[in-house]
Order: structure tokens, then sequence, then C-alpha cells
């Protein structure tokens, strides 16, 4: 088995590190941005609109009480002699203002309800976040810094130079030589040596001799 890296692209991996850093910073501001609104979405429920419909509440109390005094003093200072006074308009009011009030205690009530159903759901989905967070600032930073390690040690291979020649010149093909000789070495063949005497072709053309033969 060869011991090479098959990198087909370092422009590659420096790609992927970059993708990795714009990842990372801008899915921290979406998770910022998706804690900002959910805390202001559990204060709308369990502080806002629990403030107005406590102050509904009051509102129609109020308003169903001086409805009530409406109706008695059309009862009492309407009344001609035993004719008792229809109060049909005051009637009206009454019962307008009470299913207002109606109305709005069972908002109120809903909203107690609610609160601390959308406050666990706020805690769990903020354990959920910290996991995510934990990934943007732990495991991204550890992946870009293996592909930073990645790139210089590939950069530091591909300027080291070929081996040299009798003339003292850099050969070519450098990384085929040392592709060659590992897999030569794995194979448990001799290196080549190549041309020269001890790589030329025997006298009787190639062929072995026969046994107890000098050749």
């Amino acid at each position: 088995m060869s011991d090479q890296a098959d990198v087909k692209s370092i422009d590659t991996l420096a790609f992927l590190k970059a993708a990795l850093a714009s990842y990372a910073h801008e899915s921290g501001q979406a998770l910022g941005e998706v804690e900002l609104e959910g805390r202001r979405g559990v204060e709308y429920v369990t502080m806002e609109r629990a403030a107005h419909w406590k102050n509904e509440v009051r509102k129609a109390g109020d308003a169903v009480n001086k409805a009530i005094k409406d109706l008695e003093h059309c009862r009492a200072f309407k009344k001609v002699g035993d004719n008792q006074p229809s109060c049909v308009e005051e009637k009206k009011n009454l019962d307008k203002a009470r299913k207002r009030l109606e109305y709005a205690e069972q908002k109120e009530a809903a909203v107690r309800r609610w609160k601390p159903v959308v406050e666990q759901q706020f805690r769990e989905t903020c354990v959920r976040l910290v996991h995510f967070r934990d990934v943007i600032d732990v495991k991204c930073p550890k992946a870009m810094a293996v592909l930073e390690r990645m790139l210089k040690a590939l950069d530091a291979y591909r300027s080291i130079s070929g081996p040299r020649t009798g003339d003292g010149t850099a050969s070519g093909g450098s990384t085929a030589s040392v592709t060659r000789s590992t897999d030569e070495a794995a194979l448990g063949l001799p290196p080549d040596t190549g041309s020269g005497p001890a790589a030329s072709t025997p006298p009787n053309g190639g062929e072995t001799p026969p046994q107890g033969v000098a050749p």
C-alpha cells in the first residue's frame, strides 16, 4: 500500500478552509439573531401580553360597574308611578360590558397558562443552541487548524527540489522517482540504477545458461 497522499488540488483545501471560516462567521451571527428573537417572543407573551390583559380586565371591570350604576339610576329615576322603566339601552350596555370582561379574563387566563410553557420551550431551545455554538466556536476552528497544517505540509513538500544528476542540475520528475522507489521497495525489488554495465544485456542475449555450464 502506498504511503503517499493522493491530493488532486491544494487550492481545494484552501477553498474549504475559507468556506469553513465563512460558515462559522455567518452561523454565529444567525445564532445571535435567533437567541434575540426568541427572547423577544418570550417577553412578548410573559410580560407584554400579561400586562395588557391585566389592564384590560381592570378596564372591563370598571365598565361593568359603571353599566350597573347606570341601570340602577335608570330604574330609580325614570320610574313613572307604578310603571317600571324598560332601560333597554342601559341593559345593552351592561350586557356588552360583561361580555368584554369575560373575554379579557379568558385572555388573561390563557397568558397565565402559556407563560410556563413558553419559558420551558425557550430554555430547551437555548440548550440546543449551546450545542450548536460549540460547533461554531470550537469544532470549526479545530477543523480550520487541521486544514492549515495540511496546507503548510503540502507547500513544504511541493517546495522540495528534485534529486541532483551527475552534472549538478536538478532532474525532472522527482515525484515520479519517489513514487517508483517506494513501490519497488514495497515489492522487494532492487533499485533501478539506470543505464550502465550492471543494466546491460547478458552476453548470451538474455537466455539462462544450463545448470553446471558457465555463462
